[in-house]
C-alpha cells in the first residue's frame, strides 16, 4: 500500500472479505489486489463478488502459495493478473501501470463509441450569431471546472452535443460520459437506470445493475430533459447533486461517486417550480452555470452555412461528385421557420441527399411545403400527416399545464409523447 501511495495512487486496505465488499460498495476503485488467503475467507470466492458489484474493476491475485492451478482458477473467476509473493515495489508498479493503461483505453473506447453513436457534426456550433458565440465561449470557459451546468434551449438546438463538448474540453475527457434521458422511462425504471439496483430488488432484477452514476464515475453524467424528471425521484437526485451520495434500488448501502453533472431542459423550469412540478432547491442546485442555446430561427445567418456543412458531411457517405444547393433550395432553407432547429435541419438535408440523383439539391428535394414555411396548415391542405400531427402536438403541449396533462389530452402515455417530441423536435 505504501508503494502505491508513493507512486501517487489513492489506496485503501481491508482485512477480510466482508470489509472489502463494503469498501468497494461505498467507493469506486479501478484496481484491487486480493490475497488468496484472507484468514477464514477465500480470496478466490471473493473475486466474482467484487467484479459483480464493480464490473470495471480489475483484480490482481497475490499469494505466497503460487501454483498453475490457482493461477488458472483465479483467471477463470475474473482476475486479470497473478502476483506471487514475495514481490517488489517495482513489480507492483509494473502491474499498476499496465492496468492503468488498460482502464484508460477502455474508457477512451467507451467515449469514442458514445461519440460515434450520438454526437452530431462539430459544424452544429459554427455560428456568426453573437448569442450562439456567447454560449460556446461560456461552455469552453466552464469546461475546466467541475461546476454543475444547466443547458437550456428548445428541442433540437444541440443541448446534448454541447454537453458532450463540455465533457471533451474538460479534464474528465478520457473518462466515461453517461446519458440518462429523463422522460424515456417510468419512475421505477429510471431510478434503476440512474442509481442502479441489486439482484432481487424487483421482479425481473435477476442480477445487480451498477447504474449510470457508477458507470460514469470520474466522468460526466448528462441528464437530458431534466424538467421531465418524475417528482418522486427529485429528492434522490437533489441529494446526489449536493453530496455525491446515493443508494441503489433495493439496497441501503450509501455509495459515493465522483461525477460531474450536466443537465438540459427545453421547458421553463421557473414555471415548473411555480406549478409545483419541480423542486426549487433542485433547480438552484442544477442552475450553478446556465447556458442558453438560441433557436435556429433567431440566427438565420447560420442556416445556409450549417446546411452546407451538413450536406458535405452526408455527401462523404456516398460515392460520386460533390453535392451543392441550387439558389432555389437555399432560398427555401432561409425561408423556413425551423421549429425543430438543427436536428430538423440535419434530417431535411439527409433526406434531400437521398432523394437527389444529381449533383445539385433542388428545393423539391427538401420537401419544405409553403404551408410549413409561411403559415400553419389547415385540415385538408396538401401537407404530410406528420406535419399536422407535429403542429397539433406543439399546440397541446404549449397550452397544457404539464407534460402529463398534454399526454392525457393526446391519449398517449408520457414515454410515447417523449418519443414523438424527439422525432418532431418539439
Amino acid at each position: 500500500m505504501a508503494c502505491l501511495e508513493v507512486d501517487g495512487h489513492k489506496a485503501m486496505s481491508a482485512g477480510n472479505a466482508r470489509d472489502a465488499l463494503e469498501l468497494a460498495s461505498r467507493r469506486s476503485f479501478d484496481l484491487a489486489f486480493v490475497d488468496l488467503f484472507l484468514g477464514s475467507d477465500s480470496g478466490i470466492d471473493l473475486l466474482p463478488r467484487l467484479i459483480a458489484d464493480s464490473p470495471w474493476m480489475k483484480v490482481v491475485v497475490i499469494t505466497a502459495y503460487a501454483s498453475v492451478d490457482t493461477a488458472i482458477e483465479s483467471m477463470k473467476r475474473g482476475a486479470v493478473d497473478y502476483l506471487p509473493k514475495p514481490f517488489t515495489p517495482v513489480q507492483v508498479g509494473v502491474i499498476t501501470d499496465r492496468v492503468g493503461e488498460r482502464r484508460a483505453l477502455e474508457q477512451k473506447l467507451a467515449g469514442l463509441q458514445e461519440v460515434l453513436g450520438r454526437t452530431a457534426p462539430a459544424s452544429d456550433f459554427d455560428s456568426t450569431s453573437p448569442s450562439m458565440q456567447r454560449a460556446i465561449n461560456l461552455a469552453r470557459q466552464v469546461a475546466s471546472s467541475d461546476a454543475t451546468v444547466l443547458i437550456r434551449g428548445e428541442s433540437g438546438t444541440g443541448k446534448g452535443v454541447l454537453a458532450r463538448a463540455i465533457h471533451a474540453w474538460s479534464h474528465r475527457a478520457d473518462k466515461p460520459f453517461a446519458v440518462v434521458a429523463c422522460p424515456a422511462l417510468s419512475a421505477d425504471l429510471l431510478a434503476s437506470e440512474l442509481f442502479g439496483h441489486v439482484k432481487g430488488a424487483f421482479t425481473g432484477a435477476v442480477r445487480d445493475n451498477p447504474g449510470r452514476i457508477a458507470a460514469s464515475n470520474a466522468g460526466t453524467l448528462f441528464l437530458d430533459e431534466i424538467g421531465d424528471l418524475p417528482t418522486s425521484l427529485q429528492p434522490k437526485l437533489l441529494r446526489f447533486v449536493q453530496d455525491r451520495q446515493y443508494e441503489r434500488v433495493g439496497d441501503h448501502m450509501t455509495r459515493d461517486a465522483d461525477v460531474r453533472v450536466i443537465a438540459a431542459t427545453n421547458i421553463n423550469l421557473e414555471d415548473a417550480v411555480a406549478a409545483g412540478r419541480f423542486r426549487e432547491d433542485l433547480f438552484y442546485r442544477l442552475n450553478v452555470i446556465q447556458i442558453e442555446i438560441p433557436p435556429l430561427r433567431e440566427r438565420p445567418d447560420d442556416v445556409a452555412s450549417l446546411a452546407e456543412h451538413l450536406l458535405a458531411d452526408f455527401a462523404r457517405q456516398r460515392p460520386g461528385s460533390p453535392l451543392s444547393f441550387s439558389p432555389q433550395a437555399t432560398a427555401a432553407l432561409l425561408a423556413y421557420h425551423w421549429p425543430g432547429n438543427v436536428r430538423e435541419l440535419r434530417n431535411v438535408i439527409e433526406r434531400a441527399m437521398i432523394l437527389c440523383r444529381s449533383g445539385r439539391v433542388e428545393a423539391e428535394h427538401l420537401l419544405l411545403s409553403p404551408a410549413a414555411t409561411n403559415a400553419s396548415p389547415r385540415i385538408g391542405d396538401p401537407v404530410p400527416m406528420e406535419q399536422v400531427e407535429k403542429l397539433h402536438m406543439q399546440g397541446v403541449i404549449s397550452a397544457a399545464p404539464s407534460i402529463e396533462a398534454a399526454a392525457k389530452i393526446l391519449d398517449m402515455d408520457t414515454v410515447t409523447l417523449w418519443r414523438r417530441r424527439k422525432k418532431y423536435g418539439i
